[in-house]
């Protein structure tokens, strides 16, 4: 999707490292390595802001996009990384499985989040 795309080009401008960037209909997964000067929040602002705008600008969407306000992050340990790129690389299949609301719920559960 050309969304995925320029979020990963943009991001990788201003000096962001995003190793793997997919989603579905209603959300987005980045998988990202943050550098030593840089923060979650930060990040994903930028990420955020800048993207709603381009698809706007771009009229992308029938109606004003905005991203919703919240968002989740968890660091993962090297060992992850190929288990995490295959997850958000197969998002459609994933997602034939089980809604994003439902695996979040069970993510939650299962990790002790609240």
């Amino acid at each position: 999707m050309k969304v995925w795309k320029h979020i990963k080009e943009n991001a990788s401008e201003k000096g962001i490292y995003i190793d793997m960037v997919n989603g579905f209909s209603d959300h987005c997964h980045c998988l990202i390595s943050l550098g030593s000067n840089q923060n979650i929040e930060k990040v994903v602002q930028l990420i955020k802001g800048e993207s709603s705008f381009w698809i706007n600008k771009n009229q992308l969407t029938p109606e004003k996009f905005a991203w919703q306000d919240e968002y989740f992050a968890v660091s993962i340990s090297e060992s992850m990384l190929e288990p995490v790129r295959n997850y958000i690389r197969n998002q459609e299949i994933h997602h034939t499985k089980q809604t994003f609301e439902q695996e979040y719920l069970r993510f939650k559960e299962k990790y002790g989040f609240e």
